[in-house]
């Protein structure tokens, strides 16, 4: 009898992961996006609101539907804006973040080398919002630039919806948390050594499948509940036009000249490549073949010189 039971549950276990849909395998959280980002991340709110899942099955026996499906979707957003200062904005919108309840994932500041020779700073930075306040986020991140038209280079916002693969995990979720209480039955029941550590080990499985499983299902709940934002901080200067005299060539007239400005710094470029780079070893090699050559032209002149001589004695 034990053992009968024992091959039922593991037949069970074994039909949960063969049959598991392809997509599962791929759910797993993506290195990019570490558990450790969501640290200090207030706790999701989403799949917990007993007032929305009241007011969800209200409504769905309004309608005539038993258990109304909550989808859950996964909205992030990318944006690329000029500002005066990418640094103080940085700090703007790492300040709004907190202030909303989210966090930042990452931050940093680098120096940009521009075609004349300056250095500008730019900047990266990542952070979580809040989904419902993803709206109000991104119109305040906007207005950190000062002309809308022109310093807003790129926005993009997505929108995931993980609706099936949540629902798939919470059920698979279910079927093993069954299973594991069906084998520690099992186990209360064995006698033998040998059936306890049979026991032990399938449920030992079951557990990390267990464990895996709730990891991805809070991946889904933590990143429904908190929007990411990245943005990219430029300097108006990478983007402010070419001046001369005053006056700000437009169109054709800007990229001939800037095309200029490249042609007249590649050349320059080469020069200081062959002063500092080619000199050094073109000079050393160069006497020495100077010296080679004067030998061999002295060489061949005294033999020809003493050619004469011989023919002169032999007479």
């Amino acid at each position: 009898m034990f053992k009968k039971s024992l091959v039922i549950v593991m037949l069970l276990v074994l039909t949960l992961t063969a049959c598991a849909p392809a997509r599962s395998e791929k759910q797993v959280i993506p290195e990019s996006m570490p558990q450790e980002m969501f640290a200090g991340a207030p706790q999701s709110t989403y799949a917990d609101s007993e007032s929305a899942r009241t007011f969800q099955q209200e409504t769905g026996n309004m309608m005539g539907v038993e258990n109304p499906v909550e989808r859950m979707v996964i909205r992030n957003a990318n944006l690329s804006i000029v500002v005066k200062s990418p640094a103080e904005a940085m700090d703007q919108i790492i300040s709004m973040a907190e202030g909303m309840g989210g966090f930042v994932v990452t931050s940093t500041l680098y120096q940009r080398r521009l075609a004349n020779g300056n250095l500008v700073l730019e900047g990266n930075v990542t952070i979580r919002v809040p989904a419902l306040k993803l709206n109000e986020a991104l119109d305040q991140i906007k207005g950190l630039v000062d002309n809308p038209q022109t310093d807003i280079l790129t926005e993009n916002i997505s929108g995931q919806d993980v609706t099936a693969e949540y629902t798939d995990l919470k059920s698979r979720l279910r079927n093993l948390e069954d299973a594991a209480e069906q084998l520690r039955k099992i186990m209360e029941t064995a006698t033998k050594t040998e059936d306890v550590l049979q026991v032990l080990n399938e449920l030992r499985s079951v557990t990390e499948q267990i464990e895996v499983l709730k990891g991805q299902i809070k991946y889904y709940e933590e990143s429904a509940a908190m929007s990411a934002i990245s943005v990219n901080l430029q300097a108006q200067e990478t983007v402010a036009p070419i001046s001369v005299g005053g006056w700000k060539p437009e169109g054709v007239a800007r990229d001939a000249i800037q095309a200029l400005i490249d042609a007249y710094q590649t050349i320059a470029s080469g020069v200081i490549w062959a002063v500092l780079f080619c000199l050094p070893i073109a000079l050393p090699v160069g006497l020495v073949i100077f010296f080679i050559v004067r030998g061999f032209l002295r060489w061949r002149k005294r033999r020809k010189s003493a050619i004469p001589a011989v023919a002169e004695k032999s007479e």
